[in-house]
């Protein structure tokens, strides 16, 4: 039998027959904050993307936001499995506006899981890209969050993703929630990027196509073995020689690591 199928037998066995509560409508529900009391310096876009997985440490996720040099001075950090304290915690924590709409709750806890968008900058718009395809098992949806950010005076649009885990959907089913966010960003001529838990490396090669720049393509890995977590973008060139990386060590927050990446917008 192959890891793929025991894997799959096992996680029915601790699934039993509980299926994921799904927030299907488009408008909700939607949680915002504003906590921004300063901008950062300089032109270039900084950018983070971090799992915390679960929103189970919260604490430990803003000490490493906080101290780790390579965090700091951000303009949009996107997160991922969270639920509304824990993305008002960290907003309040670091001085950030934000908007999380989550995509599911339950089945084995009450908390929801969706994806967040956070910034010093203000944020003018957001909405939920609904993507398709339910998970094995679960039968969980998934959503991008989306945002158009005021970034020194320039109109970015910015998406936090979380696309199928490869024990609990196949590739393809990974490339379509792809497509689905491309397609949402084609409706507008702004700077895009598109930051988050691909759950593979190799579909970010379908925003390549799409005309993105894999800002993160030789990272390294971001949790085990495996290079799951990356950002993509349109409308902008990387800030540097070494315009993205790793902070390797999570302290605990989560099995995944930040990954960040700094951009510059062109003109």
């Amino acid at each position: 039998m192959s890891w793929r199928a025991t894997a799959l037998g096992l996680a029915l066995v601790a699934g039993g027959c509980a299926t994921a509560h799904n927030y299907l409508d488009t408008s909700g529900p939607r949680y915002m904050g504003h906590h921004a009391v300063a901008t950062p310096p300089g032109s270039d876009v900084h950018v983070v993307t971090f799992n915390i997985k679960y929103s189970r440490r919260i604490p430990e996720a803003i000490v490493i936001l906080r101290t780790q040099a390579p965090l700091r001075n951000l303009d949009v950090l996107a997160l991922q499995e969270m639920d509304a304290p824990g993305v008002k915690a960290i907003a309040q924590a670091m001085g950030f506006n934000y908007v999380y709409y989550p995509a599911s709750r339950g089945p084995n806890s009450e908390h929801d899981m969706g994806e967040a968008l956070l910034s010093p900058w203000p944020i003018e718009e957001s909405w939920k890209v609904p993507l398709p395809h339910v998970t094995r098992v679960l039968h969980r949806s998934l959503a991008a969050v989306g945002a158009r950010i005021r970034i020194d005076g320039r109109s970015v649009r910015v998406y936090s993703v979380h696309f199928g885990s490869p024990l609990r959907m196949g590739g393809g089913g990974r490339r379509d929630q792809a497509q689905a966010v491309i397609a949402d960003a084609r409706v507008s001529a702004d700077p895009v990027i598109i930051a988050g838990d691909f759950n593979s490396k190799g579909v970010s090669r379908v925003f390549e196509l799409a005309g993105f720049l894999w800002v993160t393509r030789d990272v390294g890995r971001t949790v085990g073995p495996f290079s799951f977590d990356h950002i993509v973008a349109r409308g902008m060139t990387p800030a540097g020689s070494k315009a993205a990386g790793v902070v390797r060590e999570a302290k605990g927050a989560s099995d995944h690591r930040p990954v960040w990446a700094r951009l510059h917008l062109q003109d």
